[in-house]
């Protein structure tokens, strides 16, 4: 083995921290490059721009544009600005594709976030329009090693915490390794001193004892938890645990979901707005809410030498077409939307637009009467994994401690089981994701109270997730491209797809663009 193959090997071990700072020092996976507030210079002579679609990508084009005097419309689909940025409480009425209507019966204070419900710690855009707007952030627990993992084949079917798993795990790995440093396995690619750093490294890191053997004891159970906890008086003394096997930790599968918190997307600290996603939308439509007007959908877009026109409807009646013009036109509005609408757009560019697919998935909001995952299980935010359908369960990371009913996200689906749950109407999916739920915290049953369901394949303003390309590596250019006097904005036009920092950046790449254009015509 090489010390090359060495180092990849403890750093596919170690997780995915250690991969990813590399690929960022190499190029590969970089922080977001917003560089700070948009700083436009040159008169733009009075031209206009017609944003369609009120997202985040179209609200920061319509801000950024106006500030530096532009004229500026924008033409949105819904009620209310914020896209995908969208939370669902008590009192809001959701009518999906195919007329299922449901109500959320949240009591006050409690939401889901349908779609994005994280923000980065690297996504400086979306970070610094929070702080520009006044919007309050909290931290978002991510990891939590009390949490459980769980898989129907493993463990009888009972879920294990997370730190079990972990600790385990990685003991487990370590007294391999630190075996084959004891039996020169490594003499001829590896020092003598890198060899005796490492294992006393695997020592530490793995929690071995004098041995180099994992088993338990006092100090594995530091970290993989207690079977008596350490308390006070005649009978406080501490009971160590017993290990998993080696064996059992690797048949559960379930360490597929141990590195997921070490991406760079999720290492802490993770934010969330505080009291909903949509918080952030709203601080956008303080800004830019008199440019809007609301539920327009748009019928046509016709772009000449001179100018864009675009018919559109009320969206709620399909009556009473009316147009809008501009000079240039910043168009958000997904392609899942735009390839069923009449343009003019180039040939080249609707060959993309039909191309692409979008994702499906589906997210449930579950209110239970009472936090039991804090007062029975000392769970405070976090995620749980499974291989059951619904995939996770997300305890809230607000209000801990809180005595009244609070909401869970019941489980977030992908792909083929997000299309099962598609088929079924939400009082059906609400249902399983219960039944479901119930196979790792039995008070499900007992404790629920409501729900929604949102399947996003039946979100009318989208029809799906995010944007999937057929062809990214020949098609991006002629996207993102300028089409005429068009421009494409949104998170399908970034290479951080499904995230807000990608609408972000993708709005102010394209208004740079135009703005150049513009002032150098």
């Amino acid at each position: 083995m090489s010390r090359r193959d060495l180092l990849a090997m403890i750093g596919t071990v170690a997780g995915s921290v250690a991969m990813y700072n590399a690929m960022t020092t190499l190029g590969f996976a970089q922080a977001s490059t917003y560089d700070g507030p948009v700083k436009l210079e040159g008169d733009p002579k009075g031209a206009s721009v017609l944003v369609l679609g009120a997202g985040l990508a179209g609200m920061t084009a319509a801000l950024e544009l106006r500030a530096v005097g532009y004229k500026v419309q924008v033409l949105e689909y819904r009620e209310k600005a914020g896209g995908r940025c969208w939370t669902l409480r008590g009192g809001d009425k959701y009518v999906e594709l195919g007329g299922f209507e449901q109500e959320v019966k949240f009591a006050e204070g409690n939401y889901i976030n349908p779609g994005p419900w994280r923000i980065p710690h690297h996504h400086y855009g979306v970070l610094d329009y929070c702080k520009r707007f006044g919007v309050k952030l909290e931290p978002f627990i991510q990891t939590n090693f009390n949490a459980y993992l769980h898989r129907t084949d493993a463990f009888e079917g009972k879920p294990v915490r997370f730190r079990e798993a972990l600790t385990d795990y990685r003991g487990h790995v370590s007294e391999l390794l630190a075996k084959v440093v004891n039996q020169n396995a490594l003499d001829e690619a590896v020092s003598a001193d890198d060899a005796k750093l490492l294992l006393e490294s695997l020592k530490t890191w793995g929690v071995l004892d004098e041995n180099y053997a994992y088993v338990k004891s006092n100090d594995t159970s530091e970290f993989r938890g207690w079977a008596k906890e350490p308390g006070g008086g005649v009978d406080g003394a501490p009971v160590p645990s017993e290990p998993m096997t080696l064996s059992d930790v690797l048949q559960s599968r379930v360490w597929q979901h141990l590195v997921d918190g070490d991406s760079i997307e999720h290492q802490s600290t993770i934010f969330q707005p505080v009291g909903g996603m949509d918080m952030i939308a709203k601080g956008f439509e303080k800004e830019v809410g008199d440019l809007i007007t609301y539920n327009a959908k748009v019928t046509k877009i016709d772009q000449s030498d001179t100018g864009v026109t675009v018919t559109y409807v009320d969206s709620q009646s399909g009556e009473g077409a009316e147009t809008a013009s501009a000079d240039y036109c910043i168009c958000t509005i997904p392609f899942s939307i735009l390839g069923q609408i009449e343009h003019n757009l180039s040939g080249e560019m609707t060959a993309v637009i039909d191309s692409m697919s979008y994702a499906g998935s589906v997210k449930f909001g579950l209110e239970f009467k009472r936090r039991f995952w804090e007062q029975d299980e000392r769970i405070y935010g976090g995620i749980t994994y499974t291989n059951l359908p619904i995939s996770l369960i997300s305890y809230p990371s607000t209000d801990y401690f809180s005595d009244g009913p609070g909401v869970l996200l019941g489980g977030y689906s992908w792909g083929a089981t997000a299309y099962q749950f598609n088929a079924m109407s939400p009082e059906d999916r609400v249902k399983k994701a219960v039944e479901y739920g119930a196979q790792i915290h039995p008070q499900y049953t007992e404790e629920f109270s409501n729900g929604v369901a949102v399947t996003w394949h039946r979100v009318p303003w989208v029809l799906g997730c995010y944007g999937i390309w057929a062809d990214k590596e020949n098609q991006y250019a002629t996207a993102a491209a300028m089409d005429g006097r068009t421009l494409m904005a949104g998170e399908h036009i970034s290479y951080l797809p499904a995230w807000q920092e990608g609408a972000i950046l993708s709005a102010i790449d394209a208004i740079k663009r135009l703005h150049a254009h513009v002032t150098a015509a």
